[in-house]
């Protein structure tokens, strides 16, 4: 992801990334369906030379304009499963894997990164139950997936398997399956993010052609770490842009209520619980910092992933004190907070993510990799 073909000389800056994202959302037929805005985004050439460093400037653009169901949608393609796809580009070659790589970053289709098993695995991977037996030219995929943005939207799903069932890292595998093959099946998942395209996706003797593996058997859960990693910065950076807009319009509503003979800013407790929000935000911007400069990406980004998640709740959860009634109107901050609530999921359950913290225990503090 940090270094596309064609972009080497001059790539765009980060302020370039946000006023072309602007500029792509406001020609979007629709800007609260994940679909059009990702044609839109391909449209602009924002997908083919993205790298990490703009990843702030795109997410915090998607954010002012788009539902959470949007921008979590494109967050996941962006962050996870266009690069992984990226890395695997022969484009000497026109298998499945280089057609739907094409087809995504111009916005003509949609990815679905599909990780988390059906069957009670969790975000324990190593315990994926979902297979796929490599037999001469073709594989044969069983299993299901489940909460996975996307599902019911992509056109592609990016799916890790099993290949072997010994529990080691080296026994997953990258597959790309068509969501519309023989034996796949969608089931919606209702809930608060709408536009996520939020399902599970069932594999029943799906049988697709060899080159539809992406990568070599072997390396699919050492490319997911890698690229989980890069997913779980995205989200920082896109919290950190959701608490500068919600603290703007929280400060621009407390200086415009009448309290008393001035106005609720001049009010000591209020300007108080408000400094508190300005520190938890400064606290996720610095953590974004140490994740882009850390030699330890995976073990950091799980260190950044769960003081996100604690981070942004405290501070939509006082802006929405702070506002009052307000807070449960209609798109209110009562709703942001619901839907924001998939920070401490998304990308990796948060015991999940202490208990990976707590494996590097005897390294941490001593080595402070942040």
């Amino acid at each position: 992801m940090d270094s596309p073909a064609g972009t080497a000389q001059h790539p765009p800056s980060s302020d370039d990334v946000t006023a072309r994202t602007i500029r792509a959302v406001e020609s979007a037929e629709r800007p609260g369906d994940p679909r059009a805005v990702w044609r839109a985004l391909g449209a602009h050439g924002l997908l083919t030379d993205l790298r990490v460093g703009h990843l702030p400037g795109l997410l915090a653009a998607l954010d002012r304009s788009c539902p959470v169901g949007v921008v979590l949608s494109v967050c996941v393609q962006v962050a996870s499963a266009l690069p992984v796809l990226r890395e695997h580009v022969d484009a000497a070659a026109d298998g499945p894997v280089t057609a739907a790589f094409r087809a995504a970053v111009q916005g003509r289709s949609t990815l679905a990164l599909a990780a988390t098993d059906r069957d009670g695995a969790g975000s324990d991977l190593m315990s994926l139950g979902t297979t796929a037996r490599i037999d001469g030219h073709a594989v044969l995929l069983n299993g299901g997936k489940r909460w996975i943005t996307n599902a019911q939207t992509a056109d592609h799903a990016l799916v890790l398997a099993r290949h072997r069932p010994e529990r080691h890292f080296t026994s997953f595998v990258w597959v790309l399956v068509p969501t519309d093959a023989p034996g796949v099946r969608v089931t919606g998942t209702d809930g608060p993010l709408t536009g996520t395209g939020l399902g599970d996706l069932h594999f029943d003797h799906v049988r697709l052609d060899r080159s539809h593996l992406v990568g070599r058997p072997g390396r699919g859960m050492v490319s997911f770490a890698r690229h989980i990693a890069t997913e779980r910065y995205a989200g920082a950076v896109w919290a950190a842009a959701m608490c500068r807009r919600v603290l703007a319009d929280t400060h621009c509503r407390l200086t415009g209520r009448p309290l008393g003979a001035g106005s609720a800013w001049d009010n000591a407790a209020i300007r108080e619980r408000f400094a508190r929000c300005l520190v938890e935000t400064w606290r996720i911007e610095t953590a974004c910092a140490a994740y882009r400069s850390t030699a330890e990406p995976l073990a950091v980004s799980m260190l950044l992933k769960v003081s996100v998640a604690d981070s942004l709740d405290l501070v939509l959860s006082e802006c929405a004190r702070l506002v009052g009634a307000e807070a449960y109107l209609d798109g209110g901050l009562a709703q942001l907070r619901a839907a924001a609530g998939m920070f401490a999921t998304a990308g990796g359950a948060t015991g999940a993510m202490l208990a990976g913290i707590a494996d590097h225990a005897p390294d941490l503090p001593g080595g402070r990799p942040w």
